[in-house]
Parts: structure tokens; sequence; C-alpha cells
């Protein structure tokens, strides 16, 4: 199926795919995805088939897919306690772009210096193609990380603590840590990234810079949320996101570089 789907234009093939999906989202009794949000789903996939082909789109979907399902987890609790997702979980485009703009911006990087529309040097090391696709998985490690790390933490934190001070503090707060969900964010991204090996778009390695990286966002995340967000009305959780996955993709690509350059 997929090679048929990618003898077209990978572009034609984009617009097919996640027209059709779409369409059958569209019908479905259970919403993952506000009305606004599918459009702008459908805009993302497009852009990721187009750049990096079922490959790219594969890690994104599992993303999409696993975020949507641990959302629901002891949705009813949480709920009850006021910290629950807003909407029961369906993403709207802010929730689109603050998961996914970050990774959307590598895979165009890696599409404009495919086409010599970015011309880079071809004896650079490392690759700035490899370090693109590197930071696109990391993205998505991250926010899988991040989105496992909290929705596990609310519904099964047995205790939770603020990053900055270590002091107990309800679940659901900004900045709050817990070892479950500490545990489930760890095991998230060691799931995304090995998809993200399995598939091609990185090395082995790739796998250990992901998971490092996601480690070192998504505790910077917390910190954000425990010290400046509470302090400024416009870092809404969808700013914060996007800040998470750029870090999570900036620390992957460093410490490939810094680990490739050393070994040199």
């Amino acid at each position: 199926m997929l090679s048929f789907i990618d003898s077209f234009n990978p572009w034609l093939a984009g617009v097919g795919l996640n027209t059709l999906l779409l369409a059958v989202a569209w019908i479905a009794p259970k919403k993952l995805l506000t009305p606004a949000g599918l459009f702008h789903a459908w805009l993302l996939g497009v852009l990721i088939w187009g750049t990096l082909g079922w490959q790219g789109y594969v890690v994104v979907m599992f993303y999409f897919l696993v975020g949507s399902f641990v959302t629901r987890i002891g949705i009813a609790q949480k709920e009850a306690e006021g910290i629950a997702e807003k909407r029961s979980g369906a993403r709207g485009p802010e929730n689109v772009w603050g998961s996914a703009l970050t990774g959307t911006l590598c895979a165009l990087g890696v599409g404009m210096i495919s086409w010599g529309i970015l011309p880079v040097p071809q004896s650079l090391a490392p690759n700035p193609q490899s370090l693109l696709l590197l930071g696109y998985v990391a993205s998505f490690s991250t926010k899988l990380s991040d989105t496992c790390a909290s929705e596990v933490g609310k519904a099964y934190g047995k205790s939770t603590f603020l990053i900055t001070t270590l002091q107990p503090v309800p679940r659901g707060t900004e900045g709050a840590v817990s070892l479950e969900g500490t545990l489930a964010g760890a095991i998230a991204s060691v799931a995304i990234a090995l998809v993200g090996w399995g598939v091609g778009l990185i090395e082995l390695l790739g796998v250990l810079w992901c998971v490092l990286a996601a480690f070192i966002a998504t505790n910077l995340e917390s910190v954000i949320g425990a010290t400046l967000q509470s302090k400024y009305a416009w870092l809404t959780n969808e700013l914060v996101n996007i800040l998470n996955t750029l870090i999570g993709a900036i620390a992957a690509i460093f410490l490939a570089w810094l680990w490739a350059i050393t070994i040199a």
C-alpha cells in the first residue's frame, strides 16, 4: 500500500491520504480533534508526508495516537478534580502546532536541503539533514514524554512535588513532577525514538540522544511551569509546548554534533 502511494508525487499522495483520513475522522463518533483541529492536522500531515514521506508520517501518527490515548487515562477522575485537558482531550489548532511546530520546521529544513533551496556543502560532518531528522524525532520524543508524564502523573501520581522546591503539591500543579509520571515519560520517549529508528529516520545511537534530550527538555519545561508560567498570561501551555519541543530538538542535535566531533 505504501509503495503504491509513494509511486505518485509525494505531495499529491499526502493530500489524498490526509483527505481520506480527515473524512473518516469527521464522521467518526469519537472526536480526537476539534473541527478546526482536523483541518490543521490535515495540513500538518500533508507537510510531513511531502517532506519526509511515510517514515516521518509514522512518527507523528504514533505521537498523536499514543498521546490521545494517555490523555484519556483516568479522565473521569481528572475532570472531577479539574485537572483534565479541556474538551476531554480533543485537540484544537493550538494543540496541533504546540506539539508539532518544531518537528514541522525540522521536516521543512530537510526538504529544502533535498530540493536544493537551502544549499549546504555535502562535506559538512555531521550531515545537516541527519541532524534535522534527529531533531524531528527528538521533538516528538520530547512531546510524548511530556504528555505521558503529565497525564499519568495526574491520574496515578501518589506523591507530586514542585520541581524547583521539591515541596509536595497537588496533582496537576504547573511544574509538578511524580515518580509515576517520570517513569511513564521515560518509557514514552524511548518508544517513539525506537519508532524513528525502526523506520530509518535516525541511527540507533540517535535513540539515546532523543531520550536524553527529552529528559532535559521535560524537566526544563517543569521549571518554566513552576517559575514563569503563572506570572505571565502570554506564556500559554501551547507556547510552553513549543519551547519544550524546541529545547528537545536542539539538545538532541547538540549531543549528536558533540559526539560526532569528539570521535572524529
